[in-house]
């Protein structure tokens, strides 16, 4: 297997972290010009260029004449996970160790799903004795499996280019078949209304098969994921058992998802 840090990401996380200005520009779904993205960013139009190439080829915006316009609903388009590496980070990491304090000591079996926050989670536990992790997340299973006090078990699954997960059948198949203390699950969005959503309809089957097989269910989101809704749902509000989040979360919508009977850890950031 190849070492953890041979697993696809940006090319550097200052340059993921200009790829995500772009994508923010365009969140309105007006057109923006290359004058105003070298002047926003501080850089030069040959790097805009090469940007603006990059997420075109991955379907996140279109390049105009002289700058680039959203690619139809930017603003609601999955981000690829070599981009979300670096969006709030800092939260992402002090979510995840609260999170991991959530998982008992000895021997215990854990379920991670794929997303940036909860790969800060198997990097938390990385170094605990005793615990079996599941996961159907290419780059957690390439973070983690050197570990020799760790057992990784890895699902089979048609890998999602922009996510690193195996999805689908073989995947459901792997989390039908154990049963799991604690399944982490990252989301695209948690609300009252919605529950925990995905993105992908393929994926949101493989984690609620996750989730099925879990006898707790700890959701990880930032606060930018709270109050919102995406395509596909993962898990009723009634089949999640923690939130853990941020304090940039929007409170009346923690409030509502409390009152849905799920306990709320909010971390500082």
């Amino acid at each position: 297997m190849p070492h953890p840090q041979d697993a696809p990401r940006a090319t550097s996380r200052k340059r993921s972290d200009r790829m995500l200005a772009v994508l923010a520009m365009l969140e309105s779904g007006d057109s923006v010009t290359l004058k105003d993205l070298t002047g926003a960013l501080g850089v030069s139009p040959a790097t805009i260029r090469r940007d603006l190439a990059d997420l075109e080829e991955q379907r996140l915006l279109v390049r105009t004449h002289g700058g680039a316009r959203a690619f139809a609903s930017t603003s609601r388009a999955e981000v690829p996970v070599r981009l979300r590496d670096s969006q709030f980070r800092a939260a992402k990491q002090r979510i995840a160790r609260r999170a991991a304090e959530l998982i008992p000591t000895g021997p215990y079996s854990v379920a991670i799903s794929g997303g940036t926050t909860t790969a800060e989670v198997a990097k938390v536990l990385a170094t605990r004795p005793d615990l079996a992790i599941v996961t159907n997340a290419l780059t957690t299973a390439m973070e983690i499996a050197s570990r020799p006090n760790l057992k990784v078990i890895m699902t089979g699954g048609v890998v999602r280019s922009n996510s690193f997960e195996a999805v689908g059948v073989i995947a459901e198949n792997t989390f039908n078949a154990i049963n799991v203390g604690t399944a982490i699950l990252g989301t695209d969005g948690i609300s009252a209304a919605g529950g925990a959503t995905t993105h992908d309809e393929t994926e949101a089957r493989t984690n609620n098969a996750m989730v099925s097989h879990a006898q707790r269910v700890v959701v990880v989101a930032d606060g930018s994921k709270v109050g919102r809704v995406t395509l596909a749902k993962m898990a009723d509000l009634s089949q999640v058992h923690v939130l853990v989040t941020d304090t940039t979360a929007d409170p009346d919508e923690l409030a509502r998802i409390v009152a849905a009977g799920v306990e709320v850890l909010i971390v500082d950031v």
